[in-house]
């Protein structure tokens, strides 16, 4: 079933003029003089040059808000609480009407109250302004009923459907965690960046010590 966005032509892309390049021929490559005398203006005196001082690093521990940031994101990827098996709002066990015309299914409505049509059907059903106090099942019901009025057809109602009261909305994807939660994350960072350096080094210095291999660490 094809999403209710109607299709667009793409835009044309045109190449670049190739006016100069019908020019190069004319053109002849800079000789060294020419070439010493544009660069001289951005030669560094090296004896100019002093050193930093002042500066010292920085660390993420020092910063409070970038050391939530990583905690936060090492707990969203470590989060074993959450679960895999989530069914998407628009998958076909979650089906609560269709829309026919003559027979054909233009319009697929959830229990969520989301909707997928085609792009026909999209284009005549145009703007439709969803009321501000409808969600589920009810607004899926009522999309559905809109949607027959304007492309005069029917609605039927899937066995999958289910009741207002059935309805369970979807919790936010967004989390929050508490300071022990995100500085105990934070350390377990840490943790796990050290024994993956530890690792790495064991890796080298094993792979140094096998016969006929060499590396050249002068770089």
């Amino acid at each position: 079933m094809m999403s209710g966005v109607s299709s667009a032509a793409l835009p044309h892309l045109r190449p670049a003029s190739t006016s100069a390049s019908n020019r190069t021929s004319s053109l002849q490559p800079a000789g060294p003089d020419a070439t010493d005398a544009a660069t001289d203006g951005f030669r560094i005196d090296v004896s100019q040059v002093k050193p930093l001082t002042g500066a010292k690093s920085i660390s993420a521990a020092d910063n409070p808000h970038l050391r939530d940031l990583m905690a936060t994101n090492w707990l969203m990827t470590h989060d074993t609480s959450a679960t895999q098996s989530v069914v998407s709002d628009d998958a076909p066990e979650n089906t609560y009407a269709q829309v026919k015309v003559d027979g054909k299914v233009v319009a697929t409505l959830y229990n969520g109250g989301s909707s997928t049509m085609t792009n026909e059907a999209a284009g005549k059903i145009g703007k439709l302004e969803d009321p501000p106090d409808l969600s589920g099942p009810d607004l899926a019901q009522w999309r559905a009923d809109r949607y027959a009025e304007r492309l005069g057809g029917t609605v039927e109602k899937a066995s999958t459907a289910i009741t207002q009261s059935q309805w369970t909305p979807r919790e936010s994807s967004s989390a929050t965690y508490s300071r022990d939660q995100l500085d105990a994350a934070f350390q377990a960072m840490l943790a796990e960046g050290q024994k993956a350096g530890v690792q790495l080094q064991s890796s080298y210095l094993a792979s140094r010590t096998q016969p006929g291999t060499s590396a050249d660490v002068s770089a």
